[in-house]
């Protein structure tokens, strides 16, 4: 029977019951035979017409054209039983994470003590092409942009368009907020974001390269605030061996390293049921994103559904058509 209804294209009916109306006239005429007419004891040229006044043709159509009439019937009753066909299958939307990524962009993004693609770079450009790869996985998070360095700024919203995302952060430029480095404003201002979304599960990614050198807002007092209002805060202290010169193309450091403080990036992440990173390459960062992808697991995809089309327009249209049908041969007929 399934095999036979998809050969027609239907999957299913929603009211089957429907169909079992379809023998009803057949069952009525049969226990309510139509009496045959009496033989006129006068016959008239003017019979036909007395009839058709008195009442009498009511009917012929459909004992003229029987099989139309049942035909136009039983398509009545598929049409109530209404055949429905599945769809092809569609994929519920992902419900992730509210998801802010804080981006240092002070003066020190510029030195070039990275390597990427056989080439040195400078810190931010490294951090791009990294947190490039890193949205292309947030299939279903919602992700924001903040850059901060004198102030904190929120480039991008909080949004399932992660392709506006990448297009603002390739469009970041040292300096572009300044080039100090304002921590405390940066995790406030990404608090102030986040708090005002619903959804429980809110994340805070913050990237940097130095120390709280400028601002309003100390980083520890702010992280306390991250913490009531239920955020996350993963920290990652970024850089390379500081100054260096190149000779013969080898870089030789020229000094003791950068200036990150690691250990009031670390109590951040602590407080705030986080974790703290260092990286000092690009590999060490890029294995940095991977491992948060492990700790904030995009959320799997949920069984994907068949949407229901109906189908009753169909028959419905062919017994009406039917039914016209029968009343113009009735019509046509001498």
């Amino acid at each position: 029977m399934n095999g036979w209804l998809q050969g027609w294209g239907v999957d299913a009916f929603a009211w089957p019951w429907w169909l079992l109306a379809c023998p009803l006239p057949w069952l009525v005429r049969l226990l309510h035979p139509v009496p045959r007419p009496q033989a006129s004891a006068l016959r008239v040229p003017w019979a036909r017409q007395l009839q058709a006044i008195a009442g009498e043709g009511a009917g012929v159509a459909a004992r003229s054209f029987p099989w139309l009439a049942w035909l136009a019937w039983c398509l009545l009753c598929v049409a109530a039983a209404r055949p429905q066909q599945l769809g092809p299958p569609v994929a519920p939307p992902q419900a992730g994470r509210e998801m802010l990524l804080a981006v240092d962009l002070s003066g020190s993004m510029g030195e070039e003590d990275m390597v990427l693609g056989g080439r040195t770079v400078d810190r931010l450009t490294a951090i791009k092409a990294v947190l490039s790869d890193f949205l292309d996985r947030r299939v279903g998070d919602r992700v924001g942009l903040i850059v901060f360095g004198d102030q904190a700024f929120a480039l991008t919203p909080l949004t399932a368009d992660r392709t506006s995302v990448r297009e603002q952060l390739q469009a970041s430029v040292v300096g572009l907020a300044g080039r100090a480095t304002a921590l405390g404003d940066a995790i406030g201002l990404a608090t102030k974001r986040l708090q005002q979304q619903r959804n429980p599960d809110k994340v805070l990614i913050l990237l940097t390269d130095g120390v709280n050198t400028a601002g309003t807002l100390a980083p520890q007092k702010a992280a306390q605030i991250a913490k009531d209002a239920g955020i996350r805060i993963h920290t990652i202290a970024f850089g390379g061996d500081g100054n260096a010169i190149s000779l013969l193309g080898f870089r030789l450091p020229m000094g003791a390293g950068d200036d990150v403080d690691e250990a009031g990036l670390a109590r951040i992440a602590n407080l705030t049921g986080g974790k703290f990173f260092r990286a000092r390459d690009t590999e060490q960062l890029a294995g940095i994103y991977a491992e948060l992808d492990k700790l904030e697991p995009v959320s799997r995809q949920g069984a994907a559904v068949r949407p229901r089309i109906e189908l009753y327009p169909w028959p419905l249209a062919v017994a009406l058509g039917l039914a016209m049908l029968v009343l113009l041969l009735q019509k046509a007929r001498p």
